[in-house]
């Protein structure tokens, strides 16, 4: 078998194979390059009303245990705290992918949303299935890739390759 045929067999197959993982990679990777123009992926970060910091944690937690949406009642609600210090405002987003965010100097809620840019990075990188399927299933499939890159490069450049040659040896 030759060479030629051999990689025409492995990019086939690779491409068969990789198909549907690579497809749910490239879609939530479209979707994560665009989470700043998607509302409906990262709600936009608004601003406080100054750069000031007054407000403690206990405080911002009791500002956060008020919005039902997010269902926060201890800090063991709390998925994590995201503070922007140069534009007042500190994000607290919830176990459940709720995110309120709340003016550092005055308290008040400025904006309650749910945000999707983490679970569609779990499901990105795979690990939203499950940490084996990442592992089985999305590695292999980055490795094919590589192969159908590789592949593609060979099955493109090989006829130009045998032009180029042809007329250099006229």
């Amino acid at each position: 078998m030759s060479l030629f045929n051999w990689n025409r067999k492995i990019h086939r197959w690779c491409s068969i194979a990789a198909m549907l993982p690579l497809g749910i990679i490239i879609t939530s990777g479209i979707m994560l390059q665009l989470k700043r123009q998607l509302d409906w992926v990262q709600p936009p970060t608004r601003s406080g009303s100054s750069q000031e910091l007054a407000k403690d944690f206990a405080e911002i937690l009791e500002v956060a245990s008020t919005v039902p949406a997010a269902a926060i009642e201890t800090w063991a609600d709390v998925d994590r705290l995201d503070v922007r210090p140069n534009k007042g405002v500190v994000k607290v987003r919830a176990n459940n992918r709720w995110e309120i965010q709340i003016d550092t100097t005055t308290g008040e809620v400025l904006q309650v949303a749910y945000r999707r840019s983490d679970l569609i990075e779990s499901i990105h990188d795979g690990s939203f299935f499950h940490e084996n399927i990442k592992l089985w299933i999305f590695l292999p499939s980055a490795v094919m890739a590589s192969a159908l890159w590789v592949t593609g490069i060979y099955l493109f450049g090989r006829p130009h390759w045998a032009k180029w040659k042809k007329r250099k040896n006229r």
